[in-house]
């Protein structure tokens, strides 16, 4: 399962968000077991010095540690896990709230366009 990356960001730093992404939906467990080195460098289609270096800072970020001889599992620490998925809100939030006021939107129009959206249920497409 080779990934699309794209060029504008290091691809260590998207596998890094992929990863995120997977730890705070719980795809990935709190002490769950990542996959070797090796065996994310060929899922990923990357060279193994790229995940190498993924997992490095994602445990320099401590969202992950590795034991030596049994491979890099996810931390069990809730606390470092919440500020995680809080970090990642806050980044979706930021982009959304730059995006409508790059269309004019006042912050009202934001209010009511979640609103409406929630209500109504939708999934996320482009409707132009």
């Amino acid at each position: 399962m080779t990934a699309k990356y794209q060029s504008d960001k290091p691809i260590y730093m998207q596998i890094i968000d992929r990863l995120s992404k997977e730890i705070v939906r719980g795809v990935l467990k709190p002490g769950g077991k990542l996959p070797s080195v090796r065996e994310m460098a060929i899922q990923s289609g990357v060279n193994p010095n790229t995940i190498q270096r993924t997992y490095s800072e994602l445990e320099r970020v401590e969202i992950v540690e590795t034991r030596r001889g049994q491979g890099t599992f996810v931390t069990e620490n809730e606390g470092i896990l919440m500020q995680l998925k809080k970090g990642m809100e806050t980044r979706v939030v930021e982009s959304f709230i730059q995006s409508m006021r790059e269309i004019g939107a006042s912050e009202k129009e934001m209010v009511e366009s979640v609103v409406k959206f929630l209500a109504k249920g939708e999934k996320v497409h482009d409707k132009i």
